[in-house]
């Protein structure tokens, strides 16, 4: 599996991934969960979905996974801003505006949303390493713009996996129940910082490095 990281200007670098995308995310949150999102028979695509977000998508043998998507809790778009707090404002009605301790906007402070992972993935080792892939393409890109802090709205499943993953994640305010999908979910919050696996290989390449690096020699005087 590989990650690809892009914004709008970018989609045509990577074919239709974007838009495998986003048939993936009809096929789980609208013909699996049943959630009332907008759609049509081959894609589900919101509001979010602007110039100003970027995404993070998993391929495997060429084919779109999983994915996410990112952006800045600084984000305006027209009459909106980002899912968190339009939904703390009052804006959406299938999330409560408590969900959301705190009215945030900071550029330091991402959303990420839209996370989903392919059925085609069955085994919980395939689906653990797509994940991570997701996170950290999510991280590497706010990271690069200044943020140092990832908040979404969750399932708890999904925190638990993430959390064994090596991301510090915490909740930030109460739980409630989805009442089109009948689970639990929570704002969690997290340092944008990568896996323990990805912090692994960047230490190993690092120290690869310093051992390939040339010698300067030094003479006597």
């Amino acid at each position: 599996m590989q990650n690809c990281t892009f914004e709008f200007s970018q989609l045509h670098r990577f074919g239709t991934a974007f838009y495998d995308f986003l048939r993936l995310r009809k096929e789980v949150f609208v013909d699996t969960l049943g959630w009332d999102v907008p759609h049509n028979d081959e894609v589900e695509m919101d509001q979010y979905d602007t110039p100003l977000a970027h995404y993070s998508l998993v391929l495997k043998e060429g084919q779109v996974v999983g994915g996410a998507r990112a952006m800045s809790t600084a984000a305006i778009w027209g009459g909106n801003t980002y899912m968190l707090r339009d939904a703390h404002l009052g804006k959406l009605p299938h999330i409560p505006p408590e969900i959301l301790p705190t009215e945030i906007a900071s550029e330091t402070v991402w959303e990420c949303t839209r996370l989903v992972i392919s059925d085609a993935l069955t085994t919980q080792a395939e689906r653990a390493t797509c994940l991570r892939l997701i996170v950290d393409g999510l991280v590497e890109r706010a990271k690069e713009r200044g943020a140092d802090e990832l908040i979404c709205l969750s399932s708890l499943a999904l925190m638990r996996a993430l959390r064994q993953l090596g991301y510090d994640v915490s909740r930030m305010g109460s739980t409630y129940r989805n009442d089109e999908d009948g689970r639990q979910y929570a704002a969690l919050r997290m340092p944008a910082e990568y896996s323990t696996q990805r912090r692994r290989e960047m230490a190993e390449a690092c120290v690869l490095a310093a051992r390939s690096a040339p010698r300067q020699l030094h003479t006597a005087a």
